[in-house]
């Protein structure tokens, strides 16, 4: 460990410097967007914007490998696709009064066999590895203001709307009959997750987000009261969790995504078996 700690202070090695900073600034939205999706019940919309964004990417390399759109970056195409894909999940579930499982899994497969066609009929090498697993030790300054803006956004909109949030997370109902606007805070929460999962994707892959949006907060859920610990406690973790995957990586030179998910999966379960254990009063998940 001293090793790792002595590396983050050698100034020829910025980018591990830039990993640890993108875990702090990741952290954030991890736990405060991972706690929302978590008592609203809609995990698996993580799983299925990630992988309709594989649509957006494939599109933009397309266009832009044939000079239709020259140089369109795929961090474009992902947005457009990540947005849209929020939108049809929100009306599908609120006007056509659908399960929102059926409009997530619905996305999940047609965005990801949208990609997979679109990159077969792109000319070069492309890694999708690099999509799926990522690599936040290839983080730039770029990359870091991004996610520093986007966390002063949902820190900002967690303030302004908690009480709302609160409300309708808990108690859709009784929110609606307060004057609420559930459906238009539930199509916000949808759009800005899938903001959040598109600029964290595009950094640290497919995989480590969803993990990252599910088990922090999972494993906070067990000493949380309300929303607001829950949050606090999902960016604990998901810092933890972060920070202790990197150092380990860097020790036992593996790939950091996988050792941060490999980490949070297991102190996830083993908090889900004290639970079983000795159950207590814990927030509704």
């Amino acid at each position: 460990m001293r090793g790792f700690f002595s590396a983050l202070l050698d100034p020829s090695l910025p980018f591990l410097r830039n990993a640890l900073y993108a875990g702090i600034l990741s952290s954030i939205l991890f736990g405060v967007v991972g706690a929302v999706v978590t008592v609203k019940r809609i995990a698996g919309l993580a799983g299925s914007i990630s992988h309709a964004v594989l649509g957006g990417i494939g599109l933009a390399l397309f266009l832009s490998a044939h000079r239709i759109v020259p140089d369109v970056p795929p961090l474009a195409g992902a947005l457009v696709f990540a947005i849209l894909s929020a939108f049809i999940i929100g009306l599908v579930s609120l006007k056509a009064k659908q399960r929102v499982d059926t409009a997530i899994n619905a996305i999940w497969a047609i965005g990801m066999s949208l990609g997979i066609l679109f990159l077969a009929k792109t000319p070069g090498y492309t890694d999708l590895m690099s999509y799926l697993f990522g690599n936040i030790l290839f983080i730039s300054s770029q990359n870091l203001i991004l996610l520093a803006i986007l966390d002063v956004v949902v820190l900002f909109l967690a303030y302004r709307f908690y009480p709302q949030l609160e409300a309708s997370a808990f108690d859709e109902e009784f929110a609606k009959v307060r004057g609420v606007p559930t459906e238009g805070l539930f199509l916000a929460i949808l759009i800005l997750t899938a903001m959040a999962v598109v600029l964290l994707q595009t950094f640290i892959g497919l995989v480590m987000v969803i993990a990252m949006l599910t088990l922090p907060p999972g494993t906070a859920s067990h000493l949380a009261r309300n929303l607001a610990s829950l949050m606090v406690w999902g960016v604990v973790f998901s810092f933890l969790f972060s920070f202790g995957g990197l150092a380990l990586s860097w020790i036992f030179d593996l790939p950091t995504g996988a050792v941060v998910v490999v980490l949070a999966g297991a102190v996830y379960l083993v908090a889900a078996g004290l639970k079983a254990i000795r159950p207590g009063g814990l927030v509704r998940r």
